[in-house]
């Protein structure tokens, strides 16, 4: 009945995407916009705006607010009426969504991992003693001091082109960006490597498109569960469930990645000091059949609690 319904709207339903107006962004946009009319029939149009997080390039997101800084206009569009639908790096969405929205869709993930980008060297290993990296997110920092305790990571915030331009110019021996990104925007080959999970584990949801909606608008929410990838719902779900359990924000440097492995989730996480980033990191790491969402915030919490088994208590903001 529920599909009849959905399909007694296909070529009727004109409906508006916020989007943040980076070039990424609006990729990702567009590429719901075009799954929306190819396998609903549903018209859209796009509605772009420049967030909190897109304007305050000068202190890192620690600073001023976190990643919800990026989703807060968007969401303000939704409740407005101005908008229907918005399409998010999943990475950028608070663990805890306001009153009234729903994470209507998570889409199958693009490369998660992180990636090496450098004009001069192939790999981190091939950097000099004392090299600049770039970085703003605190995982990555705890993390490349981890493998290289020598480097230099100096801060590096805009968005993906403004990244690239800075490294171009000559600020930084090497910068690290998430390798979705550069690959949907056709810069693959900007990429000179990059680093397995095992090495550097990515951070909740790199990678994955969540799509936000009212709570309440029933045909919307049966629209987006047709085009939802539920394996990687079921992985982000477990991801975000480590940083919720741990007060997760960008003033945490903590990565989570699950990963599917003949039919059991496999969670790995770790954990950096949120102060003194030379700090050894945390890890902890579980395994389960997980069929659904339930199962899958328990693999979770389960991983969370052995971080903080680990001595997590310690490492987190005061």
């Amino acid at each position: 009945m529920g599909r009849q319904r959905l399909d007694n709207h296909r070529m009727t339903t004109a409906i508006t995407i916020a989007t943040r107006e980076s070039r990424l962004a609006l990729w990702q946009a567009e590429h719901v916009q075009a799954r929306l009319g190819a396998e609903l029939g549903i018209t859209a149009s796009l509605l772009g705006m420049t967030t909190r997080g897109d304007q305050i390039l000068d202190r890192s997101l620690s600073k001023v607010g976190g990643k919800g800084l990026f989703v807060k206009e968007l969401e303000t569009a939704l409740a407005e009426g101005r908008a229907q639908l918005a399409v998010h790096s999943l990475k950028d969405v608070p663990m805890e969504l306001p009153e009234g929205f729903v994470l209507a869709a998570v889409l199958e993930r693009e490369d998660p991992r992180d990636a090496f980008v450098s004009n001069d060297y192939a790999s981190l290993a091939d950097l000099p003693e004392g090299a600049v990296v770039g970085s703003s997110s605190l995982r990555r920092v705890t993390q490349l001091l981890s493998i290289r305790p020598d480097l230099r990571v100096e801060p590096l915030r805009g968005n993906l082109d403004t990244r690239l331009r800075k490294l171009d110019e000559g600020g930084y021996h090497a910068i690290v960006l998430a390798a979705a990104g550069l690959k949907r925007l056709g810069l693959g080959q900007r990429v000179r490597s990059v680093f397995e999970v095992d090495q550097m584990i990515p951070c909740a949801g790199q990678g994955a498109l969540g799509l936000e909606i009212r709570a309440g608008d029933a045909f919307l929410a049966e629209a987006m569960a047709r085009l939802a990838h539920t394996p990687t719902r079921l992985a982000c779900e477990a991801e975000r469930a480590v940083s919720r359990e741990l007060g997760g924000s960008c003033s945490l440097p903590l990565a989570a990645h699950a990963h599917w492995q003949g039919g059991q989730l496999c969670l790995n996480a770790a954990l950096g000091h949120a102060e003194i980033h030379a700090s050894p990191l945390l890890r902890a790491s579980a395994a389960a059949d997980v069929t659904d969402v339930t199962g899958a915030l328990d693999l979770g919490r389960q991983v969370a609690a052995r971080l903080r088994g680990l001595g997590a208590g310690d490492y987190l903001p005061a």
